[in-house]
């Protein structure tokens, strides 16, 4: 009898590289390219941009231009229904590139504690693994979260707030700077909460899938 092999667009559907050259993707790819220019901007910025702060008003408009450039390869993939698994993997490896090392450059500069960096990076980094030990046993990726989405925009906002040199603004008294930077701690703090907070959802809700998913192999 006759075998009807199923369409190709079925049999790539999960695969880990299908569309890996689709549009929303390469906007993703750019926003990493971006990162290196960032951090080199940022880093011979200066603390605070003292020592350019030209350059670190460049390093802040990238820092929010590659910030804002994770709604447009999310809309492109809604739109034109282009949600792959490399997608759903490497967006958020994109913007753990790009938050992290602002956070590692801020902290080498003394701008932000190192142990606020410290927990940034354990949790992005160990959630990380935790996406390719899923994928590497057959699991699905697990998109972000609403706290997650929630926790990103804090950070873009808390970091864009500490990459803008406001001291630079002669208009500016030092009260209101204090203050400003004030408002800017209490923010990057609240992303810290809802970083560790996402985090352990995401904990929960892939071991509570991978169990189900035994539990359904094992009753067949």
């Amino acid at each position: 009898m006759e075998q009807h092999s199923e369409p190709k667009s079925k049999q790539t559907k999960g695969h880990l590289f299908a569309g890996w050259n689709s549009p929303p993707n390469l906007v993703t790819y750019v926003r990493i390219v971006l990162v290196v220019v960032f951090i080199v901007l940022d880093m011979r910025a200066g603390r605070f941009g003292v020592d350019d702060t030209n350059m670190r008003w460049w390093a802040f408009a990238l820092f929010v231009f590659a910030a804002s450039t994770d709604k447009l390869d999310g809309w492109l993939a809604r739109k034109y229904d282009q949600v792959t698994e490399l997608g759903k993997l490497m967006d958020p490896i994109a913007d753990k590139l790009l938050i992290c090392s602002a956070l590692v450059v801020a902290s080498i500069h003394s701008e932000l504690s190192w142990w606020i960096t410290a927990l940034f990076l354990i949790r992005e980094l160990g959630i990380t693994v935790m996406r390719f030990v899923v994928i590497d046993t057959g699991g699905k990726v697990i998109a972000a979260s609403q706290a997650g989405k929630y926790k990103t925009l804090a950070q873009c906002v808390g970091i864009a707030m500490l990459l803008a040199p406001v001291w630079s603004m002669m208009s500016l008294s030092e009260q209101v700077v204090s203050w400003y930077q004030s408002l800017t701690l209490i923010i990057v703090l609240i992303a810290l909460f809802l970083c560790l907070y996402s985090g352990a959802e995401y904990l929960v809700n892939t071991f509570a899938g991978r169990s189900q998913a035994h539990e359904e192999r094992s009753s067949k």
